[in-house]
């Protein structure tokens, strides 16, 4: 990335650390609120870019839980929920587990502790370095929420 001289050293800060207070920056302070109502316009989901359906096995979507939820939460993971930040593309990376396998390492790994992970953030990961923000420090709304983590639960069981 090419910085312009008007920015001098520090423009390549501003993006950084963006990312890294994203996933939390490894302070393990916590955060003073559920980050819903730090901001005044919820997280839009970004369609996913000519992507097809996700092939998803209803019989295996938790109950209330829907495929249009599914595909929302895909394209909010993708975008606006910035999770793609930590956990790539869902297979993880240093700051954030893996989601694809059956290994879930701060919840049980059934969709409505995902759905409190999510809300609640993670203060203290069991592997990685760095916290996980209630809402990853998003607008995200409930629905958007529980949209996200019907991703996530569906990702180990694709």
């Amino acid at each position: 990335m090419t910085i312009p001289k008007k920015y001098g050293r520090t423009g390549a800060v501003v993006p950084a650390l963006g990312l890294f207070l994203a996933c939390g920056g490894g302070d393990s302070g916590g955060s003073s609120g559920s980050g819903a109502d730090d901001a005044s316009e919820p997280a839009e989901a970004v369609p996913a870019s000519a992507e097809e359906a996700l092939a998803i096995d209803e019989s295996l979507l938790p109950e209330g839980v829907t495929v249009a939820m599914v595909e929302e939460g895909r394209d909010l993971f993708s975008g606006g929920g910035i999770c793609h930040t930590c956990h790539l593309d869902g297979t993880g990376g240093p700051l954030a587990p893996d989601l694809t396998d059956d290994q879930w390492l701060n919840v049980d790994g059934e969709y409505q502790s995902i759905v409190e992970l999510v809300k609640n953030g993670v203060p203290q990961p069991v592997k990685h370095p760095g916290t996980m923000l209630p809402r990853a420090g998003m607008p995200l709304t409930d629905a958007q929420v529980e949209a996200v983590a019907a991703y996530a639960y569906m990702l180990s069981r694709m």
